[in-house]
């Protein structure tokens, strides 16, 4: 087929004449050989072997501009030329035969080499990626093949050596006996040699275990070089498959991180190993035996000194290999020892280490009462010379501690043990305890506690500031977690709950175990029934710590069959003043009748100075209670005023309507606006159509700004509650200021108004009162009017106390003092539940008219039977003059005149 075009197509381009000789294929003799070289035929050039040859016979030679730049023509050009048929004869130009061979054959070369860029995702790698690879691992074979080689020439000498002293040894032992002329013979030399060769060592033997310590010492890396050569052709067929070097990493990394006793365990195995090797290559290398080869192993990883006795090359190679991985062994010891000290010692600082206690008080949570009940609990271990307090909470310890040392009171021998963690997690209540024991018995297992949580005497939830249903719910998980225990618990739990709807909830949940004390709903009730009754919040003090008086309930078998009459005097150092009943499941009934008989089983309920401090005794002398008939005064409407807002509202206003006569008004005075009040009492609970007794009167204003409360008939009430409004009470420091500020204006605002004003400021001397004569006005106002104030910091009440302006509820101190009462005995959480209800007995101050006739003498026995006829059990007294009133008083026998202005404390039913 002619090499000329079609006439009809358009001429080719100008052709270069060396695309006439097509390129020589690679296995081909070179062009310099001078060999003729004969055209290939069609046939040749449409074979696979020869598809560049055929492709370069297709393909028209490109112009002399385009052979300057590239030896390939563009791919514009490719398509555009038509190649020549496949069996038109090749012309060639014979005078450019041999000078442009070679070119044509590097040309072919490059077209037939592959391209430099790396291979595409799953392509296999080229052939130069991996012969560095295989170059390398070759150089490493030779070396250790020249290694190998030389330790085998060394030991074959060895032996040699070792061979030619067995002869001289012979040699030596014939000569001796010949030159002294011995007995010795021929026989005995063969023994001898016999037992020489004995007990040589064996060479095989040694050369064996010298093949095994270098093998299984390298072993590893060649496994290792195995694994990242297969795991890199793995990657190259499927690249997100996950190299097996990084799996068997990260199960290396899991085994060490869940297992506490991993790190020291490979330590082990390493040493182990090294003085297994160590020993085997010096017995391959040293005459001495296996036994004392591993012994001298020991010492050269325990002391990397002792190899500078090692004789010969073998030997010193051995010690110093074996001294090198000695100091690594070493190194990484000191590490896991250091770690392990660090750790230790953070863990005793940040609190982490477990309590070992028993009958211990746990408490959990941290709050601004913390403090007050530990010295309340402190005053309570007093009597049985200290005992152990754990506090848990998700503060630092450090800082624990030094809060608790700037608390300004005395600890009484009892100590306190801070704790960090969670009351919400049970593995901070509960931690599990691995130990040897363990390892050796898993079907056995011991359970230790990180702050001995099944063992604590009485367990207290504290509450936590902020919102009250989120510190009810966090007090109710800490429920849950304590229930789930699975030892149990010994003692009993005490929940402080800021929100009386919660406590039902609770209890549910805690069952008998739970004993629930509300705060605010307690501070409520104790503040209504103080503003009722001046002077009772510093009796109701008095009785809820642990300094002077509390109740106690103890079993005393000699007043079986005895009359509840009999019983209240039969104490000369305690107050009954009820009965526990056994018949009806332990039953507390405060005040019972008289003619009660204690049965079996019966305890005795006591206002005592300890629970060690008092015993029955005989019945003392006393007179007859001459009956007085004194007909009770009908209870009179009051005008009373609320100032600030709490979120137990609602329920004080309930209380007050069960407590005052039909026809009292009640006054709120706060910031909240009124067409938000009565929707915030309906979500608090509030029933207005139940409001029998009181008339609630709403003004809006602000308690600490003056012209706020000089529109209110402020010298009109009967008495004004300032509460800690709810915006400032997370700040103890900031709430009592509000408050002091509220009740300083307020004893101003009524003093000015009072109409003998100027006649008692002109009746005081000058000199008297120059700089403070403001608090004797305010005095004078007292006297009118009763205000009641609730403060948080116990540091503001010695303000109130000096100034006697205004009684106060110490809310934060009386609710530790209730929770560290319970927490002692939880019995006494229904007495106190039954005196701050609605119905039932509570504590009152009553007028001494109401027992005694004028210029009468009566001992305190006798004063508690005339009190009896009114159903009433005398606890104290308060003498005229007197700040405070004498609870339980210690002389109950001796008789005495008693003014008309005393009073006296009893337990009585709520008129």
């Amino acid at each position: 087929m002619p090499l000329d075009p079609d006439p009809s197509s358009p001429p080719p381009p100008a052709q270069h004449r060396d695309w006439f000789f097509p390129p020589a294929p690679p296995f081909l003799p070179s062009s310099r050989a001078r060999t003729p070289r004969t055209p290939f035929p069609s046939t040749y050039r449409s074979s696979k072997p020869y598809s560049v040859y055929s492709l370069a016979d297709r393909r028209p030679p490109p112009t002399p501009r385009s052979r300057s730049r590239s030896p390939h023509p563009p791919p514009e050009q490719q398509q555009q030329q038509t190649p020549p048929p496949p069996s038109a004869p090749r012309r060639r130009d014979p005078r450019y035969a041999g000078v442009r061979r070679d070119d044509a054959r590097t040309a072919a070369l490059e077209k037939a080499a592959p391209p430099t860029a790396a291979p595409a995702h799953g392509r296999k790698p080229a052939a130069s990626a991996i012969t560095p690879r295989c170059s390398g691992m070759l150089s490493a074979a030779v070396i250790l093949l020249c290694l190998a080689s030389l330790l085998r020439r060394n030991f074959s000498l060895h032996d040699q050596v070792y061979h030619l002293q067995e002869q001289l040894t012979v040699a030596t032992a014939k000569l001796q006996s010949c030159i002294v002329g011995s007995s010795l013979d021929m026989t005995d030399i063969d023994f001898l040699y016999q037992d020489d060769s004995i007990t040589m060592p064996n060479r095989s033997l040694k050369n064996f275990s010298l093949l095994i310590s270098l093998s299984v010492l390298y072993a590893p890396l060649v496994i290792l070089k195995y694994i990242d050569l297969v795991s890199k052709i793995r990657r190259s067929r499927d690249p997100e498959e996950v190299p097996i070097n990084k799996r068997f990493a990260y199960r290396v990394d899991i085994f060490l991180s869940l297992h506490p006793y991993a790190k020291p365990l490979v330590l082990l195995v390493a040493t182990l190993l090294l003085i297994a090797l160590g020993g085997l290559a010096l017995y391959g290398v040293t005459d001495d035996s296996l036994t004392d080869c591993l012994w001298l192993s020991w010492t050269f990883v325990a002391d990397s000194g002792n190899h500078a006795n090692a004789v010969g090359f073998g030997p010193k190679l051995v010690s110093v290999s074996i001294s090198i991985g000695g100091m690594l062994v070493f190194a990484m010891m000191l590490g896991l020892v250091t770690d392990s000290i660090s750790e230790k010692f953070d863990s005793l600082r940040k609190g982490r280490s477990e309590v070992i206690e028993q009958s211990h008080t746990l408490i959990l949570g941290w709050s601004d009462k913390l403090g007050s009940l530990l010295n309340q609990i402190a005053i309570a271990n007093e009597s049985l010379g200290g005992g152990t307090i754990v506090v848990m909470a998700e503060r630092d310890k450090e800082e624990m501690e030094a809060d608790i040392a700037k608390m300004e009171f005395d600890l009484k021998g009892t100590a306190v043990i801070c704790r960090s963690g969670s009351p919400l997690i049970l593995a901070d209540l509960k931690k599990h305890f691995a130990s040897v024991y363990m390892c050796l018995f898993p079907t056995k297992y011991t359970f230790m506690h990180k702050v001995s949580v099944s063992k604590a005497r009485a367990i207290v939830v504290l509450a936590e500031e902020g919102n009250a249903d989120q510190s009810d719910a966090r007090a109710l998980r800490t429920v849950l977690s304590l229930t789930g225990v699975k030892e149990g618990l010994r003692g009993h739990i005490v929940v402080e709950l800021s929100d009386l709807d919660n406590e039902v909830l609770v209890k549910l949940v805690g069952g008998d175990l739970v004993e629930t004390v509300v705060a605010h709903d307690v501070i409520g009730r104790l503040m209504i029934q103080c503003a009722r009754q001046p002077g009772l919040a510093q009796i109701w003090e008095d009785i809820l710590g642990f300094e002077n008086c509390e109740f106690y309930i103890k079993r005393w078998p000699k007043l079986d069959g005895m009359r509840f009459e009999d019983v209240l005097i039969s104490f000369p150092d305690a107050v009954p003043c009820g009965i526990k009943v056994a018949s009806y499941r332990g039953k507390i009934i405060l005040n019972p009748d008289d003619c009660y008989v204690l049965q079996e089983g019966d305890e005795v309920i006591v206002i005592a100075e300890d629970d060690d401090t008092y015993a029955p005794a005989p019945l003392p002398k006393v007179k007859e209670a001459v009956y007085i008939d004194i007909v009770h005064s009908e209870r009179k409407p009051q005008k009373i005023l609320l100032c600030g807002w709490r979120r137990d509202i609602d329920d004080m206003i309930a209380v007050l309507d069960a407590f005052l006569a039909p026809g009292s008004e009640l006054w709120m005075f706060n910031d909240v606006p009124e067409v938000d009040r009565e929707r915030k009492l309906i979500d608090g609970g509030l029933d207005f159509s139940r409001l029998d007794n009181i008339t609630l009167v709403h003004r809006e204003g602000n308690a600490v700004i003056r012209r706020h409360l000089e529109s209110l008939p402020l010298e009109s009430f009967d008495s004004i509650l300032i509460l800690a409004d709810e915006s400032v009470e997370d700040s103890a420091i900031q709430a009592d200021s509000r408050s002091l500020a509220t009740l300083l204006l307020i004893r101003d605002i009524q003093a000015k108004r009072l109409p003998y004003r100027e006649a008692m400021v002109s009746h005081v001397p000058r000199g008297t009162f120059s700089e403070g004569s403001w608090i004797g006005e305010m005095q004078q106002a007292s006297d009118k009017s009763v205000i009641i104030s609730e403060i948080l910091d116990p540091r503001t009440k010695n303000l109130l106390t000096m100034s006697k302006i205004s009684d106060y509820v110490l809310s934060n101190e009386l609710v530790s003092m209730a929770l560290a009462m319970v927490a002692e005995d939880r019995q006494i959480n229904d007495v106190l539940e039954e005196l701050f209800a609605e119905q039932g007995n509570e504590m009152q101050i009553r007028p001494s008219d109401l027992y005694l006739r004028d210029e009468e003498e009566l001992n305190f026995f006798e004063v508690i039977l005339r009190a009896r006829q009114r159903k009433e059990i005398v606890i104290g007294y308060r003498l005229e003059g007197a700040e405070r009133a004498i609870i339980n008083p210690i002389d109950k026998v001796s008789r005495r005149r008693w003014s008309p202005k005393d009073v006296f404390v009893v337990i009585s039913e709520k008129e």
